[in-house]
């Protein structure tokens, strides 16, 4: 009988290969099985890649929400189009003398929430059409700002025009428009020289498969690094489903407040999201959607794994 494969894998990218690449590479390991990834990468960038496999696909705006922890490498002096070092120069700037101090003040200045505006060259719709594909063409136009949020901004070391840093930040931040901010801010220009992702939520590169290892290794190998659809969003707590409940919301069925009440702490249904789950394995996603009530919110089951 063949093996039913669900859940997630934790990749690192190599420099140069695309995240298409890297899910082609699975997809010639895993043959037949849908698999996807949860946030794409540069082909310049490396790092961590969290590759949905079978249901685990379904997971996918869950796990991209996450925080994601990246270093980079800002090279001021130089500004590009692509706003890194894969675009055409623009300009070219003397930079002034700046110690570390100075750099790591003007970066305080970038933590908390933010607006960024982001770059033309993204994935960013513009009435209905991708920015990169307008930019291509020649055509500019005016994306709206985004909220952000800077949970830290680490400046690590600085050699000649070259600033190493460490971010922490929310779904939706560009890193290559931080360091042309940053580089604006400390009066000259920049764009993003290097940039490799660390960590996606609990999960870090530190447990990762490096993408070049991928067709190397066992079949087994790979299946045993697997991590379950349960463990795959360890933020979000669990309410254990008895049988006949379990079913039923396979079924397409919703449940009550009251039927919850009975399988879970009343203070885990506070949470935006939980996970519903019975003998090790994960049924649902539940969503509580706020409401005039004060303690109660509106339930809905938002995915459904079979």
């Amino acid at each position: 009988m063949k093996k039913i494969i669900n859940g997630i894998l934790l990749i690192d990218k190599e420099a140069g290969e695309t995240s298409f690449d890297v899910v082609r590479k699975l997809k010639h390991r895993f043959k037949g099985l849908k698999i996807g990834h949860a946030g794409t990468l540069d082909p310049f960038a490396t790092g961590l890649m969290i590759i949905l496999l079978g249901q685990g696909t379904k997971l996918s705006n869950l796990i991209m929400s996450e925080e994601k922890i990246y270093q980079a490498i800002m090279c001021m002096g130089i500004e590009t189009d692509s706003q890194d070092l894969t675009g055409k120069i623009l300009t070219t700037t003397e930079v002034p003398d700046l110690s570390l101090e100075k750099i790591r003040t003007k970066a305080s200045d970038f933590i908390g929430q933010i607006q960024q505006t982001p770059p033309l060259y993204s994935a960013t719709k513009y009435n209905g059409t991708r920015a990169y594909k307008l930019a291509r063409k020649g055509i500019k136009v005016e994306l709206p700002k985004k909220n952000i949020f800077i949970h830290y901004l680490k400046i690590l070391s600085i050699n000649t025009n070259h600033v190493s840093m460490e971010i922490k930040c929310s779904k939706g931040t560009y890193i290559r428009t931080l360091a042309v901010d940053l580089g604006q801010s400390l009066g000259t220009v920049a764009h993003l020289h290097s940039l490799r992702r660390l960590a996606c939520g609990k999960f870090h590169v530190n447990h990762s498969i490096k993408s070049i290892e991928i067709p190397k290794l066992e079949l087994p190998q790979l299946i045993s690094r697997i991590i379950p659809l349960r463990e795959a969003l360890p933020n979000l707590k669990e309410i254990e489903l008895t049988d006949q409940l379990s079913e039923q919301i396979k079924h397409g069925y919703q449940p009550s407040w009251d039927e919850l009440n009975r399988e879970a702490k009343s203070e885990a249904l506070k949470d935006e999201d939980l996970k519903l789950v019975k003998d090790q394995q994960l049924v649902a996603i539940l969503r509580i959607e706020p409401t005039r009530r004060k303690n109660h919110g509106k339930l809905k089951i938002y995915k459904v794994f079979s």
